[in-house]
């Protein structure tokens, strides 16, 4: 792109603009003769020139970055000396790195189960009922805010101030247990109680994507399965296990997958809320100290890598789980 950064005239710059839509306009131009004459032409052609593009950036801008990033996670601090599998020994084995592991696993098991569970509850809850919309667009406006405002938001609301005459409350939490009679607690620092506060900023966020999800299969169960089993006596409890939650769930697995995948992420609220400070760190959050406070370019890789490997299983499983429901169907 230095020839269209280096024009300097108006003139130039026309020039170059027109260059570019005309060579927009050939290879499409290309690609389109391709496709009206297959006779003509072999289809690994016509497949290789819409395909191609596409593949030659993922492979440039995904899979050349993530070979980078293997092969540095094999080198020293300053990415000058190869010291083998050192830095996953150290991740894995060290002290240092064994509450962030931890952490992470309890995000991972905590997050997805308690925002599948609400939405699913408060879907069913709310389904066809007078305030449905209503409802549903209280729970979903979180999914509206971000990451990092959210964080805002609850770090106000854990807001704590010693308990001291004429001393108020700002945070709400704190302002309810003096309203009951209880002394104020510092919810962010006393470990390891503050990595399930943290936790409760996600599940408030994503409660809203599980509901929504939820919501519509539960709407597209058919109402002919729904009759036939209230003719057989299920009503409330019993419907809700025996109908609603086996035909609904590949939507419970592709969101519990999503979720899963989303906290196995989960870097703002811990860097917003306590920068990971507190025994509250996380592998995206270590990452990100390691890679830019500490500058250790081959642990930081080292993490990256393995963050990148916990994914793999839950997306094989999300896909395998999407393809028996399409066979069933």
């Amino acid at each position: 792109m230095g020839w269209l950064t280096s024009a300097s005239t108006t003139g130039e710059k026309f020039a170059v603009m027109f260059l570019a839509i005309a060579l927009f306009v050939v290879v499409m131009g290309a690609i389109l003769f391709l496709v009206d004459r297959p006779k003509r032409v072999p289809r690994w052609v016509v497949a290789t020139a819409f395909a191609g593009p596409a593949l030659l950036l993922l492979a440039w801008g995904l899979v050349r970055p993530a070979l980078i990033t293997v092969w540095n996670s094999f080198f020293d601090k300053r990415g000058n000396e190869f010291i083998g599998v050192d830095n996953y020994t150290r991740v894995l084995t060290g002290g240092q790195f064994q509450s962030v592991l931890t952490n992470t696993a309890i995000w991972v098991i905590l997050v997805p189960i308690a925002s599948t569970l609400i939405g699913l509850v408060y879907a069913v809850l709310v389904d066809r009922t007078r305030f449905e919309k209503l409802a549903k667009a209280l729970v979903f406006v979180p999914m509206a805010i971000s990451m990092v405002g959210a964080s805002i938001i609850w770090k106000f609301v854990y807001e704590f101030k010693p308990d001291q005459p004429g001393v108020n409350q700002t945070g709400l939490l704190n302002q309810v247990l003096v309203w009951v009679g209880l002394p104020p607690q510092q919810f962010l620092i006393n470990s390891p109680l503050n990595t399930l506060f943290l936790i409760v900023v996600m599940v408030w966020i994503q409660t809203g994507f599980a509901m929504t999800v939820l919501s519509a299969a539960i709407k597209a169960i058919p109402d002919d399965i729904v009759e036939a089993a209230r003719l057989d006596g299920l009503h409330g409890i019993k419907m809700f296990r025996f109908i609603t939650v086996p035909t609904i769930r590949p939507a419970l697995v592709v969101v519990l997958t999503t979720i899963a995948i989303g906290t196995l992420k989960v870097f703002d609220i811990v860097r917003t809320m306590t920068g990971g400070q507190f025994d509250t760190q996380v592998i995206a959050n270590e990452f990100y100290t390691q890679a830019f406070r500490q500058n250790n370019q081959g642990l930081s890789a080292a993490l990256a890598v393995i963050l990148f490997v916990l994914v793999i299983p839950i997306v094989i499983y999300n896909v395998r789980q999407l393809r028996k429901s399409e066979e069933i169907r």
